[in-house]
């Protein structure tokens, strides 16, 4: 599939919520993490209820939109890399209700992006243990639908050179596609 600005791939409000629940699912499994670096901030929290009340099939606003941004910027202010990664992965969920219709391979980022970040944060939570990131991809492999898989394969495959998050997320791209 060749890359383009052109809005060529189509999604349904289902694949929507298919993609947002996998996407908060995968935060959920890290959210302890920067709870216990940052107990007194919610957003990134407020960004997962704000995923889970569109998985649930509420329309998607400015909610998970705002949400998104709020664990963000939580994720910068935060004490940890761990808990950077915890939140950013939360941030993640609540943008999953915006995958864009466009076949370029930065989408992936929206339905992959809360699993490699939960990864990285696990990773660094084992201090630095690259062996627990690789058992959260796996894990992640594991839980993912075949409906997931499907909206998955519909657009290029994802960017493989960059941060450790950016090799978590193509190694899980990778295999999720081999399925």
């Amino acid at each position: 599939m060749r890359e383009n600005d052109g809005h060529d791939i189509e999604l349904t409000a289902q694949d929507l919520r298919v993609v947002a629940r996998y996407a908060a699912e995968s935060a959920a499994e890290t959210l302890a993490i920067f709870e216990a670096s940052d107990p007194d901030d919610r957003r990134p929290r407020e960004a997962l209820e704000a995923a889970w009340t569109f998985v649930e099939g509420a329309q998607r606003t400015k909610l998970q939109r705002v949400t998104a941004l709020a664990a963000n910027q939580a994720g910068r202010e935060a004490t940890t890399e761990a808990a950077q990664n915890a939140a950013r992965a939360a941030g993640h969920a609540a943008a999953a209700a915006y995958l864009h219709p466009l076949a370029k391979s930065t989408q992936v980022g929206h339905i992959l992006g809360a699993a490699a970040c939960a990864a990285r944060a696990a990773e660094l939570a084992a201090g630095g243990d690259r062996s627990v990131g690789a058992e959260s991809i796996e894990q992640a492999r594991r839980r993912a639908t075949p409906a997931l898989v499907a909206v998955l394969r519909r657009y290029p495959a994802a960017p493989s050179s960059g941060n450790r998050v950016a090799e978590l997320m193509s190694a899980l791209d990778t295999s999720l596609r081999s399925l």
